[in-house]
């Protein structure tokens, strides 16, 4: 059985929203998926000049069905909890992406 790599990619409309994002993922976000079932979860803030403002927050799940768990008993209170914070007309913007490690 494969762990299952969750991503969430947020785009920002400016350097003072996304740090506002990353306290928020500091200060409590990260440790809530972690005692929803995650292993492990990084941050990762896209350093490119040439692309939008993004910071990429990167999940571990042991296996999909732990993923599958988290998705069912946690995710919805937490990307409610988002999307109040850092709602689309703030100018943020999320994408997800799911797969397994190899």
């Amino acid at each position: 059985m494969f762990a299952t790599a969750y991503t969430v990619v947020a785009t920002f409309p400016s350097t003072t929203i996304r740090d506002e994002y990353i306290a928020w993922l500091q200060h409590g976000h990260l440790d809530e998926v972690i005692r929803g079932g995650a292993e492990a979860a990084s941050i990762v803030v896209i350093d490119d000049p040439q692309s939008p403002i993004r910071v990429e927050t990167r999940y571990t799940f042991r296996t999909r069905d732990a993923f599958d768990r988290y998705v069912l008993h946690h995710a919805p209170r937490l990307r409610a909890e988002g999307l109040t914070l850092f709602p689309p007309d703030r100018g943020v913007s999320f994408a997800r992406t799911l797969g397994t490690f190899r």
